[in-house]
């Protein structure tokens, strides 16, 4: 039976299991709860991390958290619901999939942040948006640049830019007098044990739930060694709206070129992502308007963050994971999820909370999340067998993108802007070397 109904009114209620329709109130929220669980706290940590990285005050940095969950929020519904359909075409994907601030712009960010401001990112995200669009609408026709050799490059290469950040954040954060100090290390290793724990031991909502549990016990755990400053929630108000244009548009042409490459990656990456929502829950591929209508929408939700102030979105992997696995494909479910992330959206108090949790938790908690980047970059790059032509073209990748970024002196003599799209995010060298090798190298007779 696909629809119950409530005996007092007579209601007709769609089951949590179809696409369409509402589902029963108390059957929606744990469920929900479930999902704003599972990513909450990537939402909020690029913002954390970027806020540091460009140096902003307390209060800066609750408007850029409380711009992250509205962002996340509102991109979700966008895709869940669209309101726009013409013909064959609809905007958004209208599949179970939640949207939120992607660790896959962390390295461009902070190389952006360092050198000029966060209103540069946005103006770049901006500039992001319209290119995000552009692969949407021709999705069939550049597809074919971007088998799973190219995409498994990039990620395996976001995954191995982040762990610096990982380990700085253990260690305390870069900017912190006590960088280093065995506190900060031990507060970290006990967030990344309760974390490692959860996921090989635990079972259902706890080891979903791992890296939120892990982050709860390492504040606490944290707070007993004096490492937590709970000043900043004080002067934080109860309710405040977003600030639109808060941190302004700076355009910078090579900002958006280094944010822009990564866009049309991470728009061809969402294909992966919205397949295996369609296959893991509903048995089929995704439909053509479904990707396109997707990959759009992604494109015009940047735009519409850029000027809220929420960073770069992307479809979340971890909430594929849940709906592929609880088969819970209801709409309204994943609704309510945004709603509650909308609503902390609204309560500067509650983004001043995220905002006091110390770096070296936050660094033990996510080592985990930057390892399993990696990880699903490797297992992508699998997918295609690993012949001399194709070691080649990750092996040389990997080591120009990351060893030009490990190597601050190397670009010293070119200009500016060259520094900025290749010298800062090794993401950026890895994406077109790798593009540029699979175009020209000559295919082997068995793979050609």
């Amino acid at each position: 039976m696909s629809n119950s109904t409530h005996p007092s009114q007579g209601r007709q209620y769609a089951s949590v299991f179809d696409l369409n329709g509402v589902p029963r109130f108390g059957q929606a929220l744990p469920l929900a709860l479930q999902h704003v669980v599972a990513m909450i706290v990537g939402c909020v940590t690029p913002a954390i991390i970027v806020s540091g990285v460009a140096g902003l005050n307390e209060h800066d940095q609750v408007i850029l958290v409380q711009a992250a969950l509205f962002a996340s929020a509102i991109s979700t519904l966008l895709q869940l619901f669209p309101f726009i359909r013409f013909g064959k075409f609809q905007l958004g994907s209208a599949l179970p999939v939640i949207m939120g601030i992607s660790f896959a712009y962390v390295p461009s960010m902070q190389a952006i942040a360092e050198t000029a401001d966060v209103g540069t990112i946005l103006a770049a995200q901006l500039a992001g948006g319209f290119i995000a669009i552009l692969v949407g609408l021709s999705i069939q026709k550049i597809r074919i640049l971007f088998p799973p050799i190219i995409t498994g490059t990039v990620v395996f290469t976001i995954g191995l830019s982040l762990y610096p950040t990982a380990i700085n954040y253990m260690a305390g954060g870069t900017s912190s007098p006590d960088y280093g100090s065995w506190k900060n290390w031990l507060a970290a290793f006990f967030t990344l044990a309760v974390v490692v724990g959860l996921n090989h031991f635990a079972k259902g909502t706890l080891k979903l739930a791992s890296i939120l549990i892990g982050i709860i016990t390492g504040y606490i755990f944290a707070s007993f060694l004096g490492l937590v400053d709970l000043s900043g929630i004080q002067s934080a108000g109860y309710f405040q709206l977003p600030k639109p244009l808060h941190f302004g548009l700076n355009f910078d042409p090579s900002a958006c070129i280094a944010i822009g490459v990564l866009f049309a990656i991470n728009s061809i990456q969402a294909i992966g992502d919205f397949s295996a929502t369609t296959v893991g829950s509903m048995n089929r591929q995704p439909k053509d308007k479904e990707l396109q209508g997707g990959i759009v929408m992604y494109g015009v939700t940047n735009i519409l963050c850029s000027l809220i102030g929420g960073l770069p979105t992307a479809t979340y992997s971890q909430n594929v994971g849940i709906v592929t696995t609880t088969k819970v494909i209801n709409r309204c479910v994943l609704g309510l999820a945004a709603v509650i992330l909308l609503i902390a959206g609204f309560v500067p108090k509650f983004s001043a909370l995220l905002t006091t949790i110390p770096q070296c938790v936050l660094g033990g908690a996510t080592i985990s999340v930057f390892a399993s980047i990696a990880m699903t970059g490797i297992k992508l790059i699998m997918l295609q067998e690993m012949n001399y032509r194709n070691t080649a073209i990750v092996g040389l990748s990997v080591a120009l993108g990351m060893g030009i970024t490990q190597a601050p002196a190397a670009l010293a003599t070119f200009p500016a802007w060259v520094t900025t799209i290749f010298g800062k995010s090794p993401v950026v060298v890895a994406t077109l070397v790798a593009i540029l090798l699979n175009t020209i190298l000559p295919k082997e007779k068995k793979e050609a």
